[in-house]
């Protein structure tokens, strides 16, 4: 019961911030709809009275993001060579086999070399093949797709998507600024977009705030 009261609680900070903060309310449906998954992933994974069991080092089923496939379908086309590609390394991570995405992604930029989408989409799926670190293989990845299209929102939008998931917010900030600020003022996926470095610009005040309130040990 306390962690569903904490996830009430952080229902209602969310929505308090986001009225404080002006942000439009036409656009409050993406901030409800990421709680939502929170409280889902909760609802499933939330177990405490269960009882305990080994750990089981198997392939598990992995997750994709389904509005961040959308952004991607957008930015880079769908049912085009490249589209062929990233369905088929989305269904290998579904299916458990983050390795063998990797595979294919790397398969894609062989025979499509300057393609910066199947260069980004490589390097978020190396990302998440080593546990959501950014190797040096992912960073490759990312500068070649950057370096391909230096104005397409996709690359520093994915870049920093990956940086996000490791916990560097400080350093994606940047990343999705530049993707931002790249992004037609028309296209369909910049609502998503600006509200991600809204929400991010807003966690990186917190910290920022809680780091000053803190005494230095």
């Amino acid at each position: 019961m306390m962690g569903w009261g904490m996830l009430g609680l952080l229902a209602l900070g969310a929505g308090l911030l986001l009225w404080l903060t002006g942000f439009p309310r036409k656009l409050w449906t993406v901030a409800a709809t990421a709680l939502m998954l929170g409280a889902a992933g909760y609802a499933w994974q939330g177990s405490p009275r269960l009882a305990g069991h080994p750990v089981v080092a198997a392939s598990k089923p992995g997750e994709i993001d389904p509005n961040v496939v959308e952004i991607r379908d957008a930015m880079f086309g769908r049912f085009n060579f490249t589209w062929a590609s990233f369905a088929r390394a989305d269904a290998m991570t579904r299916a458990g086999a983050p390795d063998t995405a990797v595979r294919a992604m790397i398969l894609t930029v062989r025979q499509a070399n300057g393609d910066a989408g199947a260069w980004a989409w490589l390097g978020v799926k190396l990302a998440e093949n080593d546990g959501n670190q950014v190797s040096p293989a992912a960073k490759y990845a990312f500068d070649r797709a950057l370096q391909l299209a230096p104005q397409h929102p996709g690359p520093p939008f994915f870049y920093g998507l990956a940086l996000i998931r490791e916990g560097k917010f400080a350093e994606a900030r940047p990343y999705w600024a530049k993707a931002v600020a790249l992004t037609p003022a028309k296209a369909s996926y910049r609502d998503q977009l600006v509200v991600r470095l809204f929400l991010l610009d807003r966690l990186l005040e917190s910290k920022a705030a809680q780091e000053r309130k803190t005494p230095a040990e």
